[in-house]
């Protein structure tokens, strides 16, 4: 990673929690090799579909809508995969259990200071419109208006947002137990410890240049170092190379953002800001209304932009809140067989 930490711990600290759910021999039989290399190739093909044609796509809110729709995905394959594999949730030890619920509760974090972070930017539309409305009405009245809009547009986009300054935390403390499990006594175990490393993998690493892109910084882009036994591991690693060396790119650049649809809009203030200010003359009254325009369409794709990226991240949210309620409801469940169980003994 692009700073150092602790050595990693396993994603299971305590040991396998699988140990007493099959017998010794842990080679994969032809059915449960089946399942893994299925969750593994559509794991490895998202990772190709991160990796853009054209570099400049990298950090466009497009770009990163594609990439919390594959989180979503992959969250979602997983459930699909435990189902498959047969495990109920009341064979689980109770720290993995611990641990699992742990890790939600920091994915909701995450999605709450993407949100509050989407909803911030999207608010400093509000002083776009009163811009454009002001530019358009022609009065040098409302030109003065609209050039206090703009400085306070500015400050609202330029202005740090705590929660996002949080993240890097939480990040690196999931991003000390990637490592990928040794289990023993559990094919099937060994199937899941696999699934699972590729789902921290994708998350951490998705996570990291969402915290990137809104901090501008490349402390918080991290340089994941994976297992070479994945079928997706190579994938990841072009991919993981390809961005953030474009990232970095782009930032070495002194860039005031390197959102860009918001540099877009950006670079739309930037060449009215100085017409504003000093006046638009009779000959510059085209390129005076062009400017307003562009910066009328790139506000535009700004705002819808942002509002579907922060769909795809409250999906996610509901994914990871589902997945504890879901996982909560089913152990209330096997506690309740397990008790009645006792009663009929007594």
């Amino acid at each position: 990673m692009s700073r150092p930490h602790d050595p990693p711990r396993g994603f299971f600290p305590f040991g396998n929690p699988f140990r007493l759910l099959s017998p010794k021999s842990s080679a994969l039989s032809p059915w449960l090799l089946s399942l893994l290399n299925g969750f593994e190739l559509a794991l490895a093909e998202r990772f190709k579909k991160l990796i853009p044609k054209n570099k400049d796509d990298i950090l466009t809110l497009s770009w990163m809508k594609l990439a919390m729709e594959s989180l979503c995905e992959t969250h979602s394959n997983i459930t699909t995969l435990i189902t498959d594999l047969q495990l109920p949730v009341s064979d689980w030890e109770e720290k993995w259990v611990d641990v699992y619920l742990d890790i939600s509760v920091k994915l909701l974090d995450l999605c709450n200071a993407f949100s509050s972070e989407l909803t911030r930017l999207n608010q400093g539309d509000l002083y776009l419109k009163c811009v454009l409305h002001g530019l358009q009405s022609g009065s040098g009245e409302k030109y003065l208006q609209a050039r206090s809009s703009l400085d306070s547009w500015r400050q609202h986009v330029n202005a740090s947002n705590a929660r996002i300054e949080t993240c890097r935390e939480v990040l690196d403390c999931l991003a000390k137990s990637l490592s990928l499990p040794r289990v023993k006594n559990s094919a099937k175990g060994k199937v899941l410890m696999r699934a699972f490393y590729g789902v921290k993998v994708q998350t951490v690493y998705i996570c990291s240049v969402f915290t990137a892109a809104w901090s501008d910084s490349t402390e918080d882009l991290f340089d994941l170092h994976v297992t070479e036994k994945p079928l997706w591991a190579k994938v990841f690693t072009d991919m993981q190379s390809v961005v953030n060396g474009e990232i970095r790119d782009m930032l070495s650049l002194g860039r005031s953002t390197i959102l860009k649809e918001l540099e877009s809009v950006d670079a739309s203030v930037e060449k009215l800001y100085p017409m504003i200010q000093d006046g638009v003359d009779a000959v510059e009254v085209e390129t005076f209304k062009d400017c307003v325009m562009e910066l009328g369409i790139q506000a535009e794709k700004l705002s819808r932009g942002l509002d579907q990226l922060l769909e795809e991240v409250d999906s996610f949210f509901k994914m990871t809140l589902s997945g504890r309620d879901i996982l909560l409801c089913n152990l209330r469940s096997s506690d309740l067989i397990s008790v009645s169980a006792e009663l009929e003994k007594m």
